[in-house]
């Protein structure tokens, strides 16, 4: 049972906390953050350590008449069940509090049945959390429809500009790539950050949360999707690699890493759902950063490494991404919106005379495939144009690509 003194003295030392933060940046998801929410639950979504505290500490500040700030990841509140809610309340009623402003409140079983009762009570309810469940469609049933959700990610390349204080170019991308967008690990450079968050997210949030007993196994696959994020993975032939006998199990790591926004998964296109189900995925890795600090140095790819930092930029503005496959030729992406194909994109650490035919044709394949006469192939530094027929194909250096705001047609 919480009592009355733990929830006020976790109150008092986290607000010190926060009051205590250092430099930072505001974050762009504040640009989707709507101002007129008093009747629905803002709910802020995404990897552990990608700054959601410190997005709610920025909106703290910009309403900080009667706010009050609880982050339940804390050693003090492990035990809290739906019936310490009513203590909470007590100290919400003390205090006179009107808006909350809540962190993690997702490993609270039937937290949802209590921010519900907050919004028909008229208080303004702030949300983030690690696990995309909070994001599901069960959520909009259990509150009754009445959430907006979002999600942040760690640093774009842009907030990674702002927050080092650099320009773009050639450098700060590399710079990027090496480094991540981690906020943490970009502020302190230290070594020991980004693997003592993987161990986090695999012990606390997977293997408790969801009882895996076989943790070695887990951490295997893990280990391999992020060494070899960008490229194609099948549960059955992943299965005798991890060694475990069946493949429901990978599909279950698959599950449970996806909710946790450690690795993206990415369908071939199709207008056939089935098609879609029985082909291969693509597995991105969140951060560039974290494959760096798993990944042994002699066997780095700079190629997948900026196809996974790609991936995540379009994902930031696009509501649909899928590879192309079709005779023998990929293109890495295929940018839908509303049901439309908008864009093409190849992308490519640097094109040379190995591989120029296989980027050029991939692309081109995908642009008579969905009829649109240009496509765009990314690299790290270089800059073309080629024309083949009507078609066009724009050759983009990384960091120009990725320093503007990627828009989509209305």
């Amino acid at each position: 049972m919480i009592k009355v003194n733990d929830i006020t003295q976790t109150i008092t030392e986290q607000k010190e906390s926060l009051d205590k933060a250092g430099f930072e940046i505001t974050r762009d998801i504040h640009k989707k953050l709507s101002a007129g929410i008093d009747n629905f639950a803002l709910i802020i979504s995404g990897i552990r350590r990608a700054g959601k505290s410190t997005v709610l500490r920025q909106l703290i500040r910009k309403n900080r008449s009667r706010s009050l700030y609880l982050n339940f990841d804390t050693p003090i509140l492990y035990n809290f069940t739906i019936s310490d809610f009513e203590v909470l309340d007590l100290v919400i009623q003390a205090g006179k509090y009107k808006n909350l402003y809540f962190d993690e409140i997702q490993i609270v079983e039937g937290w949802e049945v209590y921010v519900r009762q907050k919004l028909d009570q008229k208080y303004r309810v702030v949300i983030s959390g690690s696990n995309s469940s909070m994001l599901s469609k069960e959520l909009g049933t259990k509150l009754t429809v009445r959430h907006i959700s979002k999600e942040l990610f760690p640093f774009s390349y842009i907030e990674f500009l702002r927050f080092s204080k650099k320009d773009a170019g050639e450098k700060s991308y590399k710079e990027y790539l090496e480094q991540g967008g981690f906020p943490e690990f970009v502020r302190t450079g230290r070594h020991d950050v980004l693997p003592a968050l993987l161990n986090d997210i695999l012990f606390r949030d997977i293997a408790v949360r969801y009882g895996v007993r076989d943790v070695n196994s887990m951490k295997k696959l893990i280990v391999y999707l992020i060494t070899n994020s960008g490229k194609l993975v099948t549960a059955n032939k992943l299965a005798p690699i991890i060694g475990v006998k069946s493949n429901v199990t990978v599909l279950d790591y698959f599950s449970y890493f996806e909710q946790t926004y450690l690795i993206s998964f990415m369908s071939k296109f199709s207008y056939s759902a089935r098609v879609q189900a029985i082909n291969p995925r693509k597995a991105y890795c969140i951060d560039n950063g974290l494959i760096n600090a798993v990944t042994t140095s002699h066997s780095r790819d700079a190629g997948r490494k900026l196809e996974t930092s790609i991936f995540h930029f379009l994902r930031l503005y696009t509501g649909e991404l899928n590879y192309f496959s079709e005779n023998n030729r990929e293109c890495d992406f295929v940018v839908s919106h509303k049901n439309s194909v908008t864009d093409l994109i190849q992308v490519c650490y640097e094109l040379n005379y190995e591989n120029r035919d296989r980027e050029i044709y991939g692309l081109l394949e995908a642009m008579d495939f969905f009829n649109m006469k240009e496509g765009k192939i990314i690299t790290l530094n270089q800059r073309d144009f080629i024309k083949d027929g009507d078609r066009r194909i724009k050759v983009i250096p990384a960091h120009e690509f990725c320093s503007k705001h990627y828009k989509l047609p209305d």
